[in-house]
């Protein structure tokens, strides 16, 4: 792979050599395939934060991964860093990827807030094993996977696991557009784009126990 060093370098949001890692990676260690190691991890970060996309953040302090293993809930770019972090601190390349998606299942209350379906910015990794890219999404945990009534995403280390199209006969999720893959957050990008689609949200403050939003 061309340019390997660039998905497994530290920077300053995939802070991945913070003291904090080095506890929440430890028990990765003893697997000695980088595949069940990465598979196990995705577990972890998966269901270790509670799914929480009404709490965002974009300024890029709040983003960086050591500060998103000090909660425990965190929305889906949150989760991306500190897996797509903890991936290039067990030596696996990883890259951000991210996309415009519409959930069609439990998300009125979050639609009310965003004054539109269509979910901006929503994100995931692509890490790379046994010569390819593979993506992954560890964004919803197990405790709102059973809540939304569909099956959480399992990870293989070899498929795409990206979220279900359907789940039975419900659609759950589509993806609208692709804005491709990048070596470390994209802030700017991710601003511009939040600032397109939700411009109510620049225009007022946004800071209370339902609902919070800052910015650059």
């Amino acid at each position: 792979m061309e340019n390997e060093s660039e998905y497994l370098k530290e920077t300053e949001i995939l802070d991945y050599n913070h003291p904090l890692f080095d506890a929440y990676l430890e028990q990765f260690e003893k697997f000695t395939s980088k595949k069940e190691k990465i598979i196990r991890f995705y577990e972890k970060v998966r269901d270790h934060f509670i799914y929480d996309p009404y709490h965002l953040d974009l300024r890029p302090e709040a983003l960086k991964a050591s500060h998103v293993l000090t909660k425990n809930r965190a929305w889906c770019v949150e989760k991306s860093n500190v897996f797509a972090a903890g991936a290039r601190r067990l030596g696996i390349p990883a890259r951000m990827g991210y996309a415009i998606v519409r959930n069609h299942i439990g998300v009125e209350k979050l639609e009310q807030y965003l004054k539109r379906t269509e979910i901006v910015f929503h994100g995931y990794v692509e890490v790379y094993l046994n010569q390819k890219w593979v993506a992954c999404t560890p964004a919803f945990d197990k405790r709102i996977c059973r809540l939304s009534g569909v099956p959480p995403l399992e990870f293989d280390g070899e498929n795409n696991s990206m979220f279900q199209t359907f789940s039975g006969e419900k659609q759950f999720m589509e993806y609208l557009h692709y804005y491709g893959t990048f070596a470390d957050v994209p802030v700017t990008l991710m601003h511009e784009e939040m600032k397109k689609y939700y411009p109510h949200l620049f225009e007022n403050e946004w800071n209370d126990k339902a609902f919070s939003f800052f910015h650059l």
